[in-house]
């Protein structure tokens, strides 16, 4: 008998489904404060009291959750997110919920992202708004984990023989499809070896679980071909990194808030100050949306990578970009964020972006003309002209601009704040304590 994509909407729903198709485990899935996906096995005998009771756990092991003295937790599974792995057997197969993450008194854990997310989201429905997102995510294949030797010479839209990722792609696809997750397309992408697999946009909290379901999934699938998938942002020098650009529109009473009939670029005053907010908080949330060292290796001029913080429709050199209007698509009017990357926490990351621009409509943020020339090619004193300015560049520097945000600080809360500024300090530390192959090559033979 063929798993279906279930539906369920709440715990009977899950418990028939497990009967009915030899359920043999359910995994319980959340993640740590810097989206690193966690997991435990519940047997089918346990999942009533789950859902009644959640599932303890030790909170002091997870990497930004407690400390000892308080570290019991308890992991509450959302029956909606119930899907059966469709990479495992299927013979007694294995399924999966996210979870909410509680503390024993049954309040929100504060450090749970999932949380951090939806508080956003509930500020956002306080309005009337639906906050829609469709990440693109690029990835590479290698042949293992130790070194970043390309499986193909393949560039952008290349075909097979020059793409050699074309089955792993489609058998992504197929596992995607069967866990109920909708693409779009998948083509190999600009550098050797690296491929993009779009997924249709949805609402923002199912967004970000479906965004760690599709790096689990990526990942297990290449590892049956025998292959090794990474999102790490910069993995070869002198190659376009990976980058998580995100689509992102939002919706009241059924109608895009962001379009406008009447507008030359067919953008609302809401859209334009939602823009606006996003620009001008860029530098802000960049330590969210590119949280490691190897983000900024990504984020230097030249790469296709954004680094300007300025807008434009047709230019891809800007941070933002606002596709151009289709006559008749108007649900389709939305912005496209280019600087975040695949290996962020993509429940920070939508949050982060989200109350930036919710942030540009509550104080009628004024948007600046777009700048459709190529910013990589201007000099200082043209970008000064534009006002334009640039992203951090290095992770300190982004840090640094995070620890001055009381934007950033009120959406993350003070908990997930003050832990991610913590690790990203002591990520940087180590990182400038290297000495590395460069520096021996370079100094070594001459001083």
């Amino acid at each position: 008998m063929d798993t279906p994509i279930f539906n369920c909407k709440n715990a009977d729903d899950v418990l028939k489904a497990v009967k009915e198709y030899d359920i043999s485990f359910v995994q319980f899935w959340f993640v740590d404060i810097l989206g690193t996906l966690k997991s435990f096995q519940v047997t089918p005998r346990e999942l009533e009291a789950a859902f009644e009771e959640g599932m303890g756990f030790d909170g002091s092991s997870i990497l930004g959750f407690a400390r000892v003295e308080e570290s019991d937790m308890i992991a509450m599974p959302d029956p909606t997110t119930f899907q059966v792995l469709a990479w495992r057997p299927s013979e007694r197969p294995v399924a999966r919920m996210f979870c909410d993450i509680h503390t024993p008194d049954g309040q929100p854990y504060a450090a749970d992202s999932r949380y951090c997310l939806r508080r956003v989201l509930r500020k956002c429905a306080e309005k009337g708004y639906t906050y829609y997102c469709g990440p693109e995510l690029e990835f590479f294949l290698f042949g293992n984990d130790r070194a970043t030797e390309p499986l193909d010479q393949g560039g952008y839209f290349d075909a097979p023989p020059l793409d050699l990722g074309n089955n792993i792609r489609r058998d992504i696809i197929f596992a995607l499809e069967k866990m109920g997750v909708a693409i779009e397309y998948s083509h190999h992408e600009v550098a050797p070896s690296q491929h993009e697999i779009d997924m249709r946009y949805a609402e923002a909290l199912k967004m970000a679980d479906i965004t760690m379901t599709y790096r689990v999934v990526v990942k297990e699938v290449a590892r049956k071909h025998g292959a090794y998938a990474t999102f790490m942002p910069k993995p070869i020098y002198g190659q376009n990194g990976s980058g998580m650009h995100v689509h992102q529109s939002l919706f009241k009473n059924g109608k895009n808030l962001f379009f406008d009939p009447s507008d030359k670029y067919h953008l609302s005053p809401d859209g334009k100050s939602y823009i606006a907010g996003i620009l001008k908080h860029a530098r802000e949330f960049a330590c969210v949306t590119n949280q490691w060292v190897n983000s900024y290796k990504r984020l230097v001029p030249g790469y296709e990578a954004p680094v300007y913080v300025a807008w434009a429709r047709r230019n891809r050199s800007a941070l933002v970009r606002v596709p151009m209007y289709k006559p008749g698509k108007e649900a389709a009017t939305r912005m496209e964020l280019r600087c975040p990357d695949p290996a962020a926490n993509p429940y920070l990351t939508f949050a982060v972006m989200l109350a930036a621009g919710l942030k540009g409509m509550e104080q009628n943020y004024v948007l600046p003309e777009p700048v459709e020339a190529d910013i990589f090619h201007m000099d200082q004193a043209a970008l000064d002209k534009h006002g334009i300015t640039s992203l951090p560049g290095s992770l300190f520097e982004a840090a640094e601009e995070m620890k001055k945000s009381e934007l950033v600080r009120e959406t993350l809360g003070d908990h997930i704040f003050t832990k991610l500024y913590e690790n990203k300090i002591m990520e940087w530390d180590r990182y400038r304590t290297q000495v590395t192959q460069y520096e021996i090559d370079r100094y070594l033979p001459v001083l």
